[in-house]
């Protein structure tokens, strides 16, 4: 894809892989927007991609706050008329044994992990349908647990690794659901595991010793950004750079349903069949 007068925004794009996606984008002709929640990182990130020719500016935002997604949807259609690339990476480990909420009282992994891209990307979809062909990435994680519909919120028995893996289970079925409701828009949205204990902050977090390098990984969410192999394709699921499964319960069009009646609830949005019941 050629990328000059492209706009591509990049969540949690300060540190680890998606600071080196930022750069690696940047340098290829982009506008990339950066986010993250330190100021002081993300205009590092940002003077590193000028330094290399690049064009890039910075939107700070807390993504563990609905209103401050909100907000940073807002900060992307004031800058720009137009979004091609949406790459959803912003993201919690498992570290932590305490059960934590974020702004909204929702448990912190599922909030950050999930539900922040959710609404994203549901609030720029108008911009992203405008600029197509366009593409999502959702950044997920062969780590995969079913969700619990009965204690989606972990109030009853919270465990780190679980959150994790639920929620990042989440974006994936997410990611299939709206490439049914993308069909025909010019808009494709996949999802991956980029690569294995990515040597991040993340990772080092959670006491694991990294097996495998950020570049790898960013090598991975690059190659469905921008690759003309992935043009027109849409509702997948990589292992890398390798076409794959994900957990059976991201094919069950049941639960995919429960999840998306569930978020637009927690979010405040409302769904097309309950305008078309109410209309």
């Amino acid at each position: 894809m050629e990328l000059n007068d492209k706009t591509i925004l990049i969540t949690g794009s300060t540190d680890g892989v998606g600071r080196v996606v930022a750069e690696r984008l940047g340098a290829s002709g982009a506008h990339v927007l950066v986010h993250g929640r330190d100021a002081a990182r993300g205009k590092a990130t940002v003077a590193a991609i000028e330094a290399a020719g690049g064009n890039a500016e910075l939107i700070v935002a807390d993504l563990a706050s609905l209103a401050e997604v909100r907000r940073l949807a807002e900060a992307v259609r004031a800058r720009t008329s137009r979004l091609d690339i949406l790459i959803n990476n912003a993201g919690i480990g498992t570290a932590g044994a305490k059960r934590q909420a974020g702004a909204d009282g929702y448990e912190l992994r599922f909030a950050v992990n999930y539900l922040a891209g959710f609404l994203l990307t549901s609030e720029l979809l108008p911009l992203l349908t405008a600029s197509a062909p366009s593409r999502i990435v959702n950044v997920a994680s062969a780590g995969q647990q079913a969700i619990d519909f009965g204690d989606v919120m972990l109030t009853r028995s919270y465990d780190g690794v679980r959150a994790y893996c639920q929620s990042k289970l989440a974006q994936i079925l997410f990611t299939i659901d709206l490439a049914e409701q993308l069909k025909g828009s010019g808009v494709t949205v996949n999802a991956l595991h980029p690569a294995s204990y990515m040597n991040t902050t993340m990772v080092r977090q959670a006491g694991v010793t990294p097996w495998s390098s950020v570049e790898t990984g960013a090598d991975a969410i690059v190659n469905l950004a921008v690759s003309p192999d992935l043009e027109g394709r849409s509702g997948l699921y990589f292992d890398g750079l390798r076409e794959s499964r994900a957990n059976a319960q991201a094919y069950d069009a049941k639960a995919r349903q429960q999840l998306l009646t569930l978020s637009l609830d927690l979010v405040g949005l409302v769904s097309a069949t309950s305008k078309e019941k109410h209309s």
